[in-house]
């Protein structure tokens, strides 16, 4: 019988310090239970598929085939593989979607292989094909899928765990636009070189922020948190990350009664994370659904990936 390898990675939620995490700030993030699974089995070639991209756009898939090219490189294995993708993660949501794919892939290729590589490694490899697709990302993104759970997050550094009392529960709502994360980075990148003192002391500020944000959910200062939310949410469009669908969204979650809401992920479309009163998230996640937004709410925290022989 032909040994299969397979992996799940978590999706991920920026809860404070995006844009300015890759400027040297520190953000906080939690894994969400949407997932993407990779499969990988032997071939005569490198083949590689993925029920998001049709089989003639090859272009899309390349960030995977530098995965496993890295891999097999650095751990000496023939790439004579296939690697089977599939999602159940929006693309395009801010939910990470690409990193959780790249530690899938990884994931999966690690135990196809019998070598035994820990997260730090897992991560090492994901950003291979991060880079190809967002340029110089801070690696949040591929760390919070790796490690799972909730964590504070600083560009160079490991990720830091953030021990919950009790489960936590958000509001994750998509505003039904794609965006790119490059663009979007580009833009409020051109916002710090216009006034770079003033993008020093908001980066210096959310940094704060963050670490105030993760003693709120550790204690499970749910009001608190929601509060430093939408002032992260303020800042975010003030460097021009949001827009106007988003902040709408923002608004609505505000009104039927979050304690706080903000975008997540690189903004100018993707989704907006609240934190509702206890009880009350589904009966805010059917207005949403009565105004057309999908919404689901996460109960953290979330496993990170994890990897088995079929």
């Amino acid at each position: 019988m032909k040994t299969i390898a397979a992996a799940e990675a978590p999706s991920k939620a920026i809860i404070t310090g995006e844009h300015f995490v890759v400027h040297g700030s520190t953000a906080l993030a939690a894994a969400l239970s949407r997932r993407v699974r990779a499969t990988v089995s032997p071939a005569a070639d490198l083949v590689v598929t993925s029920d998001r991209v049709p089989l003639r756009n090859r272009e899309a898939l390349l960030p995977v085939r530098r995965v496993v090219a890295a891999m097999a490189s650095e751990l000496a294995f023939s790439p004579r593989i296939r690697v089977d993708i599939s999602s159940n993660i929006p693309r395009g949501a801010g939910m990470g979607s690409s990193a959780s794919t790249m530690v899938a892939v990884a994931a999966a290729l690690a135990k196809f292989q019998g070598i035994e590589l820990g997260r730090p490694d897992l991560v090492r490899f994901a950003m291979e094909g991060e880079r190809e697709i967002h340029g110089n990302p801070s690696g949040i993104d591929v760390n919070v899928c790796a490690y799972g759970g909730v964590v504070l997050f600083r560009m160079g550094g490991s990720p830091r765990q953030v021990r919950l009392t009790s489960p936590v529960r958000l509001i994750i709502a998509y505003s039904g636009r794609r965006r790119s994360t490059r663009t979007m980075i580009d833009r409020v990148s051109d916002t710090k070189e216009r006034h770079p003192g003033l993008f020093k002391a908001m980066a210096d500020s959310i940094g704060e922020l963050s670490l105030e944000a993760a003693e709120r959910l550790s204690s499970g200062d749910l009001a608190g948190l929601g509060r430093l939310l939408t002032l992260n949410h303020a800042v975010l469009e003030s460097v021009g990350a949001s827009n106007k669908r988003l902040d709408a969204l923002v608004e609505t979650l505000l009104s039927l009664g979050c304690s706080g809401a903000k975008l997540t992920g690189a903004g100018g479309g993707g989704s907006v994370i609240g934190v509702a009163p206890e009880k009350k998230g589904k009966s805010i996640i059917s207005e949403l659904a009565a105004r057309g937004f999908e919404a689901f709410e996460e109960q953290l925290p979330v496993e990170g990936v994890r990897s088995w022989l079929e």
